[in-house]
């Protein structure tokens, strides 16, 4: 939602879905779990906003990706399969996981 609003100002339902490769349904009800979290307001004809929450929690989730790519990046992963392979990675990476990534790249730099 974070990289269609930057990008379009925008992010409508369609457009989320199809950025995410998933069905239309499927993006809906995401929206709706994001809207009553608290993390997302839709707007008539408009699409979806991040609330401050949102946007919070969507920084985050760039942060960890990327830290996770420049990790695969270290290791000798090219960009593209780093950038490919972080999307699944980061959604799944434990706290201290991360932290371990974040001290190890600090000590390789």
């Amino acid at each position: 939602v974070a990289d269609l609003l930057a990008v379009h100002g925008e992010a409508r339902p369609i457009d989320i879905a199809r950025r995410l490769g998933v069905s239309h349904p499927t993006a809906t009800k995401n929206i709706n779990r994001l809207k009553r979290e608290g993390f997302a307001v839709a707007k008539p004809y408009r699409g979806v906003f991040l609330t401050e929450a949102g946007q919070a929690l969507a920084e985050r989730v760039r942060a960890r990706h990327r830290l996770v790519v420049q990790v695969l990046e270290a290791l000798g992963v090219p960009i593209e399969t780093a950038e490919a392979d972080a999307e699944g990675i980061e959604h799944y990476v434990s706290g201290v996981t991360l932290n371990a990534f974040d001290r190890f790249l600090r000590k390789n730099r």
